[in-house]
């Protein structure tokens, strides 16, 4: 049997990916009624952060207590990985001393490689090319304000960065419809584009892909890595804030979501990410309860796998 890993979106199934969804709303109310729950007692969880981390690690780390586990957080510095072992052997090692292992890196080469000789579950908490541990969030939080995202339009405004990348796998995963607002020369992987068939349509004019959209999502201009590019893109990206008029375009009813940290006034007015049809907090507070219901699955679905 191969162990099964959480690489991102397309790693599981629909039915899996809406399962999660349910018992992460189960869960959450499980915690706020202040029951005991430990699945996971004596389980560690190995963290290994390149990049720097707070909705992330608190989350998983918070996760893992409540779950009655435990939790080691992995840096390059502190750790020989710093020091050009290959990642191949410390995947090894560390299979035999924790249950499993997030990692969030740089390139997503070395996290496949690191999954590759893992007897564990490893998990993308964040790469260059997606972030798939947002989007469980991000489809919870709207299916608890709204209901089924499927058959909506959802309008991503900005980059086509790794978010959008992980949108629009969860467009394919959740059946809605996604227009996807860039500037010229940031579109997203056109090869991803071509899996994804007509569930995603690039338009470049902003105002015209939030039209009749049931939810807005943005990202910040430039994502880590790229701050040297950040005076370029401002000037890039001046005609893609998400403000008031924009939002207006949507549906009514419309929801706006931002994975964080954010940007007033560059990516996102303040009228907006801090106004009525705003979620990001309870967006935010869900990477707790998404990533728990992910990590019960994970150990559940790798149990009598030899490690």
């Amino acid at each position: 049997m191969s162990i099964r890993h959480f690489l991102n979106l397309m790693d599981l199934s629909r039915d899996e990916l809406l399962a999660l969804t349910d018992r992460a709303i189960e869960l959450k109310k499980m915690q706020q009624a202040g029951e005991i729950y430990e699945p996971l007692k004596n389980k560690v969880l190995g963290m290994i952060f390149e990049k720097s981390s707070t909705r992330t690690r608190v989350s998983f780390e918070t996760g893992m207590i409540q779950f009655g586990g435990s939790s080691i957080f992995l840096s390059p510095k502190d750790t020989q990985l710093g020091r050009g072992e290959p990642i191949a052997d410390s995947a090894r090692v560390l299979s035999q001393m924790v249950d499993l292992i997030m990692i969030r890196t740089f390139e997503h080469e070395k996290l496949e490689t690191f999954a590759q000789y893992s007897s564990i579950p490893v998990i993308n908490a964040l790469t260059d090319t997606c972030h798939p541990c947002q989007l469980l969030a991000d489809m919870q939080c709207y299916h608890e304000k709204r209901g089924s995202i499927e058959g909506k339009t959802v309008a991503w405004v900005g980059d086509g960065n790794n978010m959008c990348y992980s949108y629009i796998n969860a467009a394919r995963q959740w059946r809605f419809k996604l227009n996807v607002a860039c500037p010229k020369g940031y579109e997203p992987d056109q090869e991803l584009m071509k899996l994804a068939g007509d569930v995603v349509e690039i338009i470049h004019d902003p105002m015209q892909a939030c039209s009749g959209a049931d939810l807005v999502v943005t990202d910040v201009w430039a994502s880590m890595g790229q701050e040297e590019e950040q005076a370029k893109r401002e000037k890039d990206f001046a005609l893609y804030q998400v403000d008031d008029k924009m939002m207006a375009e949507a549906n009514k009813d419309a929801l706006f979501m931002h994975c964080l940290p954010a940007h007033r006034g560059e990516e996102v007015a303040a009228s907006v990410i801090d106004g009525p049809q705003s979620v990001v907090w309870d967006e935010a507070g869900n990477r707790l309860h998404a990533q728990k219901a992910l990590l019960e699955f994970l150990i559940r679905e790798n149990a009598g796998t030899n490690s």
